[in-house]
């Protein structure tokens, strides 16, 4: 299964340092569903052993090709955008405090054509 570049759509400031995203990686290995795609990810041949082991949703989106890796770190893609893919609660929180509570931050809505 091949893999496609993804272009940069936007540019985002942020407080978050890099001990955060440290710590998001590290909880890839703790999710399984997050370990075994980044496993497949990394890898240059298709597995199909361990595309067996991965469950829907996630095998679905997989096989769409929406999963890729940006400096270790694990993205989804839906339609025109791509997120940051994040399993625990207190990062999922630390994130939405960044983008929503921060004076200096904010985010433009969905821009459909």
């Amino acid at each position: 299964m091949g893999h496609t570049e993804t272009p940069i759509l936007g540019i985002h400031s942020s407080r978050l340092h890099n001990e955060f995203f440290s710590a998001v990686m590290k909880t890839y290995a703790i999710h399984k569903q997050c370990g075994i795609l980044f496993q497949l990810l990394q890898q240059k041949y298709r597995s199909p052993e361990l595309e067996s082991q991965l469950e829907d949703p996630w095998l679905r989106d997989y096989k769409d090709n929406k999963f890729f890796l940006i400096d270790g770190l694990l993205y989804n893609k839906e339609k025109n955008t791509s997120a940051l893919t994040v399993v625990d609660r207190d990062h999922i929180s630390l994130i939405l405090q960044e983008c929503h509570d921060c004076p200096y931050m904010g985010h433009i809505g969905e821009w459909e054509q």
